[in-house]
């Protein structure tokens, strides 16, 4: 199957929701929550992500994770990665239960396709405190894709992992997960990187950008939001409308894209010093806002 192929899948058989200029989206990728040791990229950045979902929460946003949220390739269980970050679990469990989660599966935790595997971890969890299983995510699913669909102008919002657009990453999957749990995990605190991640391989990031942009290009320009690159994009009206989030797992930072108003905006947060030395996580605006609909083909 080809990349196309793959995407169009993504496409056809993604959920979809309807929004309006009233509604709010955060949309973040590659989390890679992992167990809180030195192979947890995620570590350095909890305290911020923390900060920015509570934010997001608090002013009734609807959480989008496009994928590889949880790193289950370096971690072989669940449930040490949400004992590491429970206090993240618990913030992103109020967002399902209001009916404000989203959460698709990327390369890195691929292992959602299989929705028994789903239902033993993530619906419930052992509360070591009381001594009794309780709900976590009860009756959650992960599918490939997130259409958004205008209720007025019709316009349609497509979100996917992006590993699609990348047959190492998306058909071989098992097999980059046993190199990362046996050698690259082991040669990460060595400062050696995987190559097999285009995150980290410019030649493989190109490719996959270059096949998302030939295929929204074929569809009439879909406004397509991806992550799996790390590489933040925001593009102008009129040209290919293919954006990413980029990552939660940027040296000292996160990025994400917010749609509100009918407007998407690239964010960073990040801790900064004030002039009197306090630390504080602060949010900062990389690109737009822009209108959605200059991205619409008529």
């Amino acid at each position: 199957m080809s990349s196309h192929s793959r995407i169009n899948r993504a496409y056809q058989t993604a959920k979809r929701i309807s929004f309006n200029n009233n509604s709010k989206f955060i949309i973040f990728s590659d989390v890679h929550r992992g167990d809180n040791s030195f192979a947890d990229d995620f570590s350095n950045n909890r305290n911020t992500y923390f900060h920015a979902l509570n934010h997001y929460y608090n002013n009734g946003f609807t959480y989008c994770e496009l994928g590889d949220g949880d790193e289950l390739w370096e971690n072989t269980s669940f449930s040490s990665i949400l004992y590491a970050h429970k206090n993240i679990f618990d913030l992103m469990k109020k967002f399902f239960s209001e009916g404000r989660l989203y959460r698709l599966m990327g390369n890195h935790d691929m292992v959602y396709c299989e929705q028994s595997y789903v239902a033993k971890n993530l619906y419930t969890y052992f509360n070591t405190i009381t001594g009794k299983h309780e709900d976590l995510f009860p009756g959650i699913t992960f599918s490939e894709g997130l259409v958004l669909e205008h209720e007025e102008s019709k316009q349609e919002v497509f979100m996917l992992h992006g590993h699609q657009a990348d047959w190492r990453n998306y058909k071989a999957w098992k097999f980059n997960r046993f190199m990362v749990r046996i050698v690259w995990r082991q040669l990460q605190i060595f400062g050696i990187s995987d190559p097999t991640s285009p995150a980290k391989n410019n030649k493989e990031l190109f490719k996959v950008e270059r096949r998302f942009k030939r295929w929204i290009q074929e569809n009439k320009n879909i406004f397509t939001i991806i992550g799996h690159t790390h590489r933040p994009r925001f593009p102008k009206p009129g040209e290919t409308a293919l954006f990413n989030d980029g990552s939660c797992v940027h040296p000292r930072s996160i990025t994400g894209l917010e749609i509100e108003n009918g407007n998407i905006t690239l964010i960073k947060w990040h801790i900064a010093t004030s002039n009197d030395g306090v630390l504080k996580v602060v949010r900062i605006v990389l690109e737009g806002p822009q209108k959605l609909i200059a991205y619409k083909t008529f």
